[in-house]
């Protein structure tokens, strides 16, 4: 009967899961609906006004010539290049801009602001991230046993210091916690506002969706022409996010840990009450059967004459 419980349970559970992360994606298209949709149709608005406007003001403009040149800057941006006056601005595919593209791609961020344009570069990206992602999973997991490593040993020395050896657990959980709030998501944003103008909650946020690898790409770094980067940037960003993964993986592992247990824990207490019941099933079933077996010896008692009684115990009296 407990088989056939956890049978049941185990063919429910998929459903309710399933239904429950519907239902959590449903309502986070909705509350976004309700926030965006109307900063979205006003810049629609706006670039309406701004298109008829430009036509109105130059009448040798024509309309299909410049919804040609508009599709045209948006194709250039999208590979990188920018009109600088006369001239453009080249320099995603340089060397250091190519690296950071190999880091978006084993990473799995995929920001989508920059792409191969080229057969071939899109033959070798698909042969590069195959068999890069397995070794960035690999990498992460090692730099993850690393942290893991520093942390328990720092907790260790603080247990011994303050003779707090019954925190041990407490004090790695909290170390992690904090020093990794620190080095991966408060303190970069200031260096991201810095170099590239950012407000410290746009810089934020992009730290966030890029250690998540979310990687919407409506903020990269490195990406603004009218701004002269060092050449240490990018190399020490490819560090942070490799770093920051790790620690950001540690993070969701720890609350996946934590939502099972409180699964286990109600699976256990189901598992008690089940327990009870089946012990309330087994006393009753055990009762039944003792009312039966009486039941039956006192039947064959009036249906066996005396002789039959006799003939029965005298093997025990043998003995």
């Amino acid at each position: 009967m407990v088989a056939a419980r956890q049978q049941r349970r185990r063919r429910w559970g998929v459903p309710v899961l399933l239904v429950a992360y519907v239902g959590y994606v449903g309502l986070g298209a909705a509350v976004l609906q309700a926030l965006e949709r109307p900063a979205e149709v006003q810049a629609a608005q706006q670039l309406l006004r701004e298109h008829w406007e430009l036509l109105a003001n130059h009448t040798c403009l024509q309309g299909p010539a410049l919804q040609r040149l508009i599709e045209g800057i948006i194709q250039a941006y999208k590979s990188g290049i920018t009109l600088q006056g006369n001239t453009t601005s080249l320099g995603r595919w340089d060397y250091s801009g190519s690296f950071f593209f190999s880091i978006s791609a084993i990473t799995t961020i995929g920001y989508g602001n920059l792409s191969p344009s080229t057969v071939v570069g899109r033959i070798f990206c698909i042969v590069f991230a195959l068999f890069g992602i397995p070794l960035n999973l690999v990498l992460l997991n090692e730099i993850g046993q690393l942290m893991l490593l520093g942390v328990q040993h720092c907790a260790c020395r603080l247990g011994e210091v303050f003779h707090w050896q019954n925190k041990t657990s407490f004090l790695m959980k909290t170390c992690a916690l904090v020093t990794g709030l620190l080095l991966f998501l408060l303190l970069p944003p200031l260096l991201f506002s810095d170099k590239e103008g950012w407000s410290y909650e746009e810089s934020f946020y992009y730290s966030f969706i890029t250690l998540s690898t979310i990687g919407f790409g409506d903020y990269v770094i490195g990406m603004n022409p009218d701004r002269t980067y060092p050449g240490w940037y990018k190399n020490v960003i490819s560090l942070w996010i490799l770093f920051g993964m790790a620690w950001l993986a540690l993070v969701i592992k720890f609350c996946i840990n934590l939502l099972e247990s409180s699964s286990d824990f109600c699976q256990c207490n189901k598992k008690n009450k089940e327990m009870a019941e089946d012990l309330m099933d087994g006393n009753k079933n055990s009762m039944t059967g003792l009312h039966s077996a009486e039941t039956c010896s006192d039947k064959d008692t009036k249906t066996k004459g005396p002789v039959e009684s006799h003939s029965y115990t005298a093997p025990t009296e043998a003995l």
